[in-house]
């Protein structure tokens, strides 16, 4: 197939710069983006939450009452567009009763009770938005649970207008599978003899990554060491009998990191830039903001080690709070640590900067540029991570010749080079056990690599920063496994 004739929609419950909790809007984002570049004809869909701002990016509307006919009655919605900020067409579903809310997927007193009901209307709704603008597409790319209704349409409709149509369907993180009670069926209109346990039924309730997982044309996850860890029954939550079913269209795709964005040489939120060849100049007075930032004692010759990320179990923050404050007792170290989520991890790690003073710092929330002067003037970066289907912030942490310290699972394993100690080859430091010791182990193992074996780290620093973390490569491997479908 012709890339230039290639007509693919994008569908996600998030993409950024609209609307993000995690790494599945910064890769829906790319993925639309680069597609475009190579050629392709790709349009975005998304719903239209009330947190996006439509005077910013320019969002006007295209289309008033719309009509997606679910199982049970007919919703009316509207639909909105813009080309900002990447020149990609977006389409928002604009219903208030789902949409105009605070919160994404949940508020402050839990998960949305509709959220089936919610995203099965996204599902229909872009089918009928293909429709309504005579985009007759090759590909939909659906994502994650929220969109996995699309492919049991597009093969149980039999509409014509989907007769061509395959799908794709991109699992970023098998932890959130969407598991209700069967309530949504008929809304969704699932017909009674497709709802069973090779499909969509799981311990009576519904399961819709499980149904889509049942009707995609090709399944993909977000690199290779995960797709094989999904395969088996930890790794895969309970799915890894449907997942070995299909393992054969399964193929896992390490992510791409915007290196617009996420780049040393021109990165517009950090004070200083660099390169391979000026990086310890660049690195010394990066290092010395964070250090006067987070009331840490400024000294160039102390090793720096940050964590950023969700309080969440998956990321490790066990494992973090059990190794942290032995190794600021037992070492000659700085930790930063910037992340929010669970209420208990937000007081703990934001209680230790005052038990420290000068050693720890921390800030509890996300900012940006906070974000890129960590990941650019840390000596150190921190990933102890319990499971991790990709993960970005070590592939940023390299590309600034901040050397990661990760456990070795999913994409943290395929992307991050583990150190030699004969050679000094490597880019990183990685560990297997799921235990507080082995990460105390590790920064122990980093810290003495800092100080016994210089010549070791500038060596690994450039190495890393040498890496191509680009979606060159990953969207070249999407294009060919879009076209392997119809050979």
């Amino acid at each position: 197939m012709n890339t230039s004739k290639m007509k693919v929609i994008m569908v996600a419950s998030e993409i950024e710069p609209f609307a993000k909790t995690g790494g599945l809007a910064d890769v829906t984002s790319a993925l639309a983006k680069y597609l475009k570049e190579l050629g392709v004809q790709v349009i975005s869909v998304m719903p239209l939450y009330s947190s996006i701002d439509r005077t910013k990016y320019k969002i006007k509307k295209v289309f008033d009452l719309s009509c997606a006919h679910m199982g049970t009655c007919e919703e009316f919605y509207s639909v909105y567009t813009t080309k900002e900020p990447y020149g990609v067409d977006t389409y928002f579903i604009e219903f208030d009763k789902y949409f105009n809310r605070d919160g994404i997927y949940n508020d402050h007193i839990g998960e949305f009770i509709d959220n089936p009901f919610r995203f099965a209307l996204l599902s229909r709704a872009t089918l009928q938005i293909a429709k309504d603008l005579k985009f007759k597409p090759d590909i939909i790319h659906v994502n994650d649970w929220q969109t996995s209704l699309i492919p049991y349409y597009l093969k149980t409709d039999n509409d014509p207008f989907f007769a061509k149509t395959k799908s794709v369907l991109t699992i970023h993180n098998i932890g959130y599978q969407g598991s209700f009670s069967s309530d949504a069926v008929g809304y969704a209109g699932i017909k009674d003899h497709d709802f069973h346990a090779g499909t969509f039924e799981s311990f009576g309730g519904i399961n819709f990554l499980k149904g889509g997982i049942s009707y995609a044309d090709k399944i993909t996850t977000v690199s290779p060491t995960y797709a094989h860890e999904i395969l088996g029954p930890i790794g895969s939550n309970g799915l890894h009998g449907k997942l070995d079913d299909r393992k054969g269209d399964l193929v896992g795709i390490i992510n791409g990191i915007d290196t617009d964005i996420w780049n040393p040489t021109k990165d517009k939120l950090i004070s200083k830039n660099f390169d391979i060849k000026t990086y310890k100049v660049g690195k010394k007075a990066l290092k010395k903001q964070l250090q006067l930032m987070f009331d840490l004692e400024v000294n160039p010759n102390i090793p720096l080690l940050s964590f950023i990320g969700r309080f969440a179990e998956q990321k490790g923050l066990g494992l973090l709070a059990g190794a942290v404050e032995h190794a600021v007792n037992t070492m000659e170290a700085q930790f930063i640590i910037l992340g929010s989520g669970d209420e208990d991890a937000q007081w703990y790690f934001g209680g230790l900067p005052a038990r420290y003073s000068g050693k720890i710092g921390a800030f509890i929330g996300y900012n940006e540029e906070k974000a890129h002067l960590i990941e650019a003037g840390s000596d150190f970066f921190l990933m102890p991570s319990l499971y991790e289907p990709c993960g970005l912030n070590q592939m940023y942490s390299q590309a600034y010749g901040t050397l990661p310290i990760v456990r070795a699972t999913g994409g943290l394993e395929d992307t991050v080079d583990q150190y030699d100690e004969v050679t000094g080859t490597g880019t990183g430091f990685k560990f297997y056990d799921i235990s507080a010791q082995a990460l105390y182990n590790t920064i122990g193992w980093a810290i003495s690599t800092y100080f016994d074996r210089p010549k070791h780290i500038d060596k690994m620093i450039k190495a890393a920063m040498s890496k191509d973390f680009s979606w060159e490569k990953p969207i070249e491997e999407y294009l060919e496994l879009y076209k392997s479908i119809f050979k």
